[in-house]
């Protein structure tokens, strides 16, 4: 079976200006270029640096553009819904042009519910609002002429169209994700139904994957990414970690709701928010006991809700790719960036779709509309 293709994903979240964050991420993207990762994912999110540090993914990733050669370039996610379509298409066309052909373009129905009013949108339409949007989305990058006119994108987007991911949190959005034939991006921030806080994250989420695979047309292959929280340290660097990890995992353990985020001990916030921090053998361990990862096409990786700070972010993904993704099996290297790029046009792998043994467990989250 086909090595998940290890990838970088970042929200931006660096305790600096603004300026700081993004060249940061921009030495990010780069160094894991030359470790041999296949893509770089870079979320988006509006108003407020607390949650992430970027409102426009194009714009970074086009001076990502510049400074890499292989590396796939990739949003995770655009909020649709509030966003202009036709504007997200011409601005993804115009980045694919300057990556040559790197683009991979993850979209997403929901986001943080308090940015839809400033944008003049109500977050409860946010799903007629993502399937009136991917319409004018996919005529857009299809060359097609957009809402009823003979307009028509420029430059020409090629087979852009065919490199839409779509982000979820049901097995809803999973079906839906794979009848259009499109990627689906399964979040690291997958709620858990009340009173399941240990749940493992890959047992709310295989059934999201066996949803997609049910309902890929024939001869599709699949797309899936799992993002994670992986930090991976020299062992001299382990106690610091666990330090800095816990203030920010308990943060995000106390959006969970009935869990007691204030008392829980470090190894409960580590289990409760599926973070995988440590040496790169602890590391290596936790990942393989995630059954979801042998699932997926391609597996990125971001150090938040960790404030591990740019240093380390920069060790980590070194550890991650020359000593994590051997013992594990992620795929790095040229032959993973440009099986990436031609992954749309890759013939289904009926081992992939049914590998043996597999036995999808536990129940789907209801929430839709993930921002990866």
């Amino acid at each position: 079976m086909t090595r998940p293709r290890l990838g970088l994903f970042t929200r931006l979240l660096e305790e600096a200006p603004a300026a700081d964050r993004y060249r940061y991420a921009l030495e990010q993207i780069a160094h894991a270029e030359q470790l041999g990762f296949a893509s770089a994912w870079v979320a988006q999110h509006h108003f407020g640096e607390h949650e992430g540090g970027l409102p426009s993914p194009f714009v970074l990733l086009a001076a990502a553009a510049q400074r890499t050669a292989r590396i796939g370039l990739a949003t995770a996610v655009v909020t649709l819904p509030i966003d202009d379509p036709l504007r997200a298409a011409e601005d993804a066309a115009v980045l694919d042009a300057l990556s040559g052909g790197r683009v991979q373009l993850g979209l997403a129905a929901g986001g943080t519910p308090s940015s839809f009013p400033a944008f003049g949108r109500d977050p409860a339409a946010r799903r007629e609002l993502f399937a009136e949007h991917l319409e004018v989305l996919r005529d857009a990058l299809a060359g097609r002429g957009v809402r009823g006119t003979d307009s028509r994108i420029y430059p020409d987007a090629g087979d852009l169209g065919q490199r839409v991911w779509q982000a979820t949190f049901s097995a809803g959005g999973g079906t839906r994700a794979g009848a259009d034939g499109d990627g689906l991006l399964l979040s690291r921030t997958q709620p858990r139904p009340e009173g399941e806080h240990t749940l493992p994250l890959h047992e709310l989420q295989l059934p999201l994957i066996e949803a997609y695979h049910a309902a890929l047309p024939e001869g599709v292959a699949p797309r899936i990414l799992a993002s994670r929280t992986a930090l991976v340290v020299d062992p001299e660097h382990r106690d610091r970690a666990l330090a800095l990890a816990e203030p920010g995992l308990r943060s995000l353990a106390a959006l969970q709701p009935g869990f007691d985020a204030g008392t829980a001990s470090l190894e409960q916030l580590i289990a409760v928010t599926d973070t995988h921090v440590g040496t790169v053998e602890e590391v290596s361990a936790s990942l393989a006991a995630d059954a979801a990862l042998p699932r997926v096409t391609d597996v990125s990786f971001q150090v938040h809700s960790i404030d591990a700070g740019h240093e380390l972010t920069l060790r980590s993904l070194e550890l991650l790719a020359t000593e994590v993704a051997p013992r594990v099996g992620f795929a790095t290297g040229p032959e993973a960036a440009d099986a990436l790029h031609t992954a749309h046009r890759t013939p289904a792998d009926p081992a992939r779709l049914h590998p043996a043994g597999a036995d999808p467990v536990g129940p789907a989250a209801t929430v839709e509309g993930a921002s990866a």
